[in-house]
């Protein structure tokens, strides 16, 4: 099999009726679909079993989150590649074959992502609808700024610009986005998959991360776009999802960022001294929001930061020590106050000063 698309579902059956036939006719005759599923009960399985029966189902015992999820059912499946995508996620004939033409050509890059653009549902059809806009779940590929804070060709925050065709060249990043993303299966085996403390959120962060320490690299490739609807299984605004990026943020930095300053060369017992005052940081601009949460009258947001932090400090360990490759991605600035001043403003200032554009 050249390439296993992999959908993990929980609670998305809508989703799967919706935006599956696209995606399998999308897919050549060296390329399978298949399903997983964690122990959804929306009825899932069965309209899978009467509506689209050749398509492989993986049902799962409980709910074990993306990365548990994922980590089961692909230790299940043979390919060469595996592309992680989302159930709210449409696809055009075509969106495949760059993916795979880039990793063929370039064999040293161990992950790939498409262009994700905006999609929307109509209030009034319930059609969904394409945008020309980048979408916030990785847009044109995925950056970190000096304190791990996210952002993205294309998203900034949570403001995105239109695509004028300005990211349409591949560029190695320091992440692409979980919600369409292919490895090659001898580097997901290499890295051990995801990391199974994440749960959520993030995940992908760390295992490109991860790749690019073994010597990997991450590209995003614009040539191959699709469409992504976002929160089709956890609400943006839930306090929750908000726990696990503040809680995966720091175990993103535990798992990573000792081994990258070794990388840069720095000496061991430097490069953990220059960690921890790095998490440090993080850890009270942390805690800044979470104050400013609580005198914004967001108390659920203000308790889920000391939630994701209490959980942290029990399921942090010392992250690997090895460096066989020098991470791209990590931009000197810190893109919080640069986007909150400059608004708008903060693509083109990118463009010019970090993108070369």
């Amino acid at each position: 099999m050249r390439a296993a698309v992999v959908i993990l579902n929980w609670n998305t059956k809508e989703y799967l009726r919706s935006f599956l036939p696209p995606l399998l006719r999308s897919l050549g005759k060296e390329d399978r679909l298949v399903v997983a599923d964690n122990a959804s009960t929306d009825g899932s399985l069965a309209m899978m079993a009467e509506e689209f029966p050749s398509v492989q189902t993986i049902p799962l015992d409980k709910n074990y989150g993306f990365t548990g999820g994922y980590n089961r059912a692909l230790s299940q499946l043979d390919a060469e590649y595996f592309v992680l995508i989302n159930s709210d996620i449409l696809v055009e004939d075509g969106w495949l074959e760059p993916l795979i033409s880039y990793m063929e050509a370039h064999p040293e890059c161990g992950l790939c992502g498409p262009k994700l653009h905006g999609l929307v549902k109509s209030a009034d059809s319930g059609e969904y609808i394409k945008t020309g806009c980048f979408e916030y779940a990785g847009a044109a590929g995925g950056f970190l700024d000096n304190f791990a804070f996210p952002f993205c060709r294309g998203r900034v925050l949570q403001r995105v610009c239109k695509d004028e065709g300005q990211y349409d060249t591949p560029m190695d990043v320091l992440w692409c986005s979980g919600s369409c993303l292919m490895i090659r299966s001898s580097v997901w085996k290499a890295l051990g998959g995801f990391d199974e403390r994440f749960f959520a959120h993030m995940e992908e962060i760390d295992l490109c991360w991860r790749a690019q320490l073994a010597g990997w690299k991450v590209c995003n490739v614009p040539q191959s776009r699709v469409w992504h609807l976002g929160g089709g299984t956890l609400s943006p605004k839930s306090p929750w999802k908000l726990e696990l990026n503040y809680r995966n943020n720091l175990l993103l930095l535990d798992n990573n960022l000792t081994a990258t300053y070794l990388a840069a060369g720095v000496s061991l017992q430097k490069a953990k001294r220059k960690a921890k005052f790095k998490t440090a940081m993080r850890v009270c601009i942390d805690n800044i929001t979470r104050i400013i949460y609580f005198l914004s009258g967001k108390t659920d947001y203000a308790k889920a930061v000391g939630k994701a932090h209490a959980s942290w400090k029990k399921l942090r360990r010392e992250g690997s020590l090895k460096a066989e490759g020098i991470p791209v991605g990590i931009i000197p600035i810190n893109i919080i106050p640069h986007a909150l001043i400059r608004r708008n403003g903060i693509f083109t200032y990118l463009d010019k000063k970090i993108f070369g554009i």
